[in-house]
């Protein structure tokens, strides 16, 4: 998804949402026993593959697992991973997992990662397992989730505290947008973020790149007892399972990446293309609200398009106060207009959200966009996924400090994205100063030699685009494209049963279309 902070965004793409409505119907799903009872009293263990690697290695990828029990149906276990993969006797980080047995004639395990970079694996498992998977799925794979190094109950990424990170995200600049002074405040909030996570992090914020994540993915894999690597991917996730089957495409069994990320795509084309997506996405939305009864909006598309670009520009200039004493400026609005453009089945509450902030109310805009920066109502936060996001980028993309360019590169953004696209710039802000730098050279994966990769794309994904999808199927040499034609962000297990009966095709069978279906 979104960054926390539009404004200051740098790549974008974050955890598999679920829709406003669909929260709660995963939870109640998960909390009301819908779950199968916990099956795995015969194998309490998993026993490793027992494949040669380095000597240094050896300890790890020997690890046996031991699962406890840890909810209805679910078992879970704690594995350890080199600290410094090119230097493993530095130390070891913890990566926890989650599993699900299978319920049938079981394959193996499949591994999910629900995107970011930042968001839970685990929690996504443990909380929301029907609408990580399928039925289909449940029933041949052992399921697991898992909190990738520097995420959640993993050895995580620390930073603020609950009032500094509120500070930090819903803060109002106190200068014009874009101006020196603007820029310098937001520059120097960034350094500050990134010297706490230094401090509070140590060395693990140095070692939370992707390749480092991917690297702990084949680890997994072979304590798990899997010879070959299953693998859904969804979002960022997708980033996750392509740097995988470019490390390892021998390892490579099936893998599905859904909402894919073009891993060619420099940090300032990934957020241009994000503020199309969305921007187009607003538009998709209008055009249904108008047809309604209940949409705070007459006349054309255009016209509301421009009563949204200006309701931002007016919280940009004087923002809204909540009742809990909190300002909506322009940043946290678009953060709570972004949250439920994911689905369209949220597109109700963002005709509320935005009717009320039209009467000026804040309180909706901030429960908003509390949902998506994971605050709770009594002001703590549920994860670590603010943090994790941003240690991770500014090591997987590489950033500059040229206010210029960056006033250019803005300029373009705004262009491209006229209503929403002039809260998407400056993203360099966010990395310039952190106290790592990643140097990964950002370039087309191929996987020469892998098995057959499944990407799936919506052609109306606004948080990856559609041609992200089909640039990332062309790149892998075996990749094979699957096109939703439907709004959101992500397609298998939603409403569609063409996506859903491909993806399980391949999963269980291994069966790969001729062509892509275009669901």
């Amino acid at each position: 998804m979104t960054d926390r902070r539009p404004s200051t965004s740098g790549p974008m793409p974050r955890a598999r949402r679920l829709g406003i409505g669909a929260v709660a119907l995963a939870v109640l799903a998960a909390l009301t026993g819908c779950m199968p009872t916990f099956l795995d009293q015969s194998k309490p263990v998993s026993t490793p593959t027992g494949e040669d690697v380095a000597a240094d290695l050896q300890p790890f990828y020997s690890q046996v697992l031991e699962w406890e029990r840890c909810g209805d149906g679910l078992g879970c276990a704690t594995a350890k991973a080199p600290l410094d993969w090119d230097d493993p006797g530095k130390g070891d980080v913890e990566l926890a997992l989650v599993r699900h047995v299978a319920t049938g004639d079981r394959i193996g395990s499949l591994l999910v990662n629900p995107g970011g970079p930042g968001g839970s694996g685990y929690d996504f498992i443990a909380e929301s397992l029907e609408y990580a998977v399928g039925q289909p799925l449940q029933e041949r794979f052992d399921v697991v989730g898992f909190d990738p190094r520097g995420v959640g109950r993993s050895t995580a990424v620390e930073c603020y505290d609950a009032a500094q990170m509120d500070d930090y995200l819903y803060g109002i600049v106190p200068a014009e947008r874009g101006s020196d002074e603007w820029i310098e405040f937001v520059g120097d909030a960034a350094g500050d973020f990134g010297t706490a996570c230094a401090e509070q992090t140590g060395d693990l914020l140095g070692e939370v790149d992707t390749v480092s994540a991917a690297r702990d993915l084949d680890l997994l894999r072979a304590i798990l007892g899997d010879e070959q690597l299953n693998y859904l991917g969804y979002s960022y996730g997708t980033f996750l399972g392509a740097t995988y089957a470019d490390l390892y495409p021998e390892k490579v069994g099936r893998l599905v990446l859904d909402g894919a990320i073009d891993p060619s795509a420099s940090d300032t084309e990934v957020t241009q293309a994000q503020a199309v997506g969305f921007e187009h996405a607003l538009r998709a939305y209008l055009e249904d609200c108008l047809t309604g009864t209940d949409c705070p909006f007459t006349g054309s598309v255009d016209a509301s398009m421009q009563e949204v670009a200006e309701l931002l520009a007016s919280v940009d200039r004087s923002p809204l106060r909540g009742s809990d004493g909190r300002m909506v400026g322009a940043d946290t609005l678009l953060t709570a207009i972004i949250y439920p453009l994911y689905s369209p089945e949220s597109w109700p509450y963002l005709s509320q959200m935005l009717e009320s902030v039209m009467l000026g109310d804040a309180d909706l805009a901030l429960s908003f966009a509390d949902g998506y920066n994971g605050r709770n109502e009594d002001g703590t936060y549920r994860d670590n996924s603010t943090e994790a996001f941003r240690a991770v980028n500014c090591l997987d993309y590489t950033y500059q400090a040229d206010v210029e360019v960056m006033r250019e590169k803005a300029a373009a953004i705004a262009q491209a994205a006229p209503t929403i696209g002039p809260y998407f710039g400056f993203g360099d802000l966010s990395c310039n100063q952190w106290p790592y730098q990643g140097d990964r050279e950002r370039g087309e994966i191929h996987a020469t030699g892998a098995a057959p990769i499944f990407v799936v794309g919506t052609t109306g994904d606004p948080a990856t685009p559609y041609d992200w999808a089909v640039s990332l199927a062309d790149q892998l040499d075996s990749g094979v494209l699957v096109t939703y034609q439907g709004e959101g962000h992500t397609a298998y297990n939603k409403s569609n049963a063409c996506v859903s009966d491909a993806v399980e095709s391949y999963l269980i069978d291994g069966t790969v279309p001729a062509s892509d279906p275009r669901c």
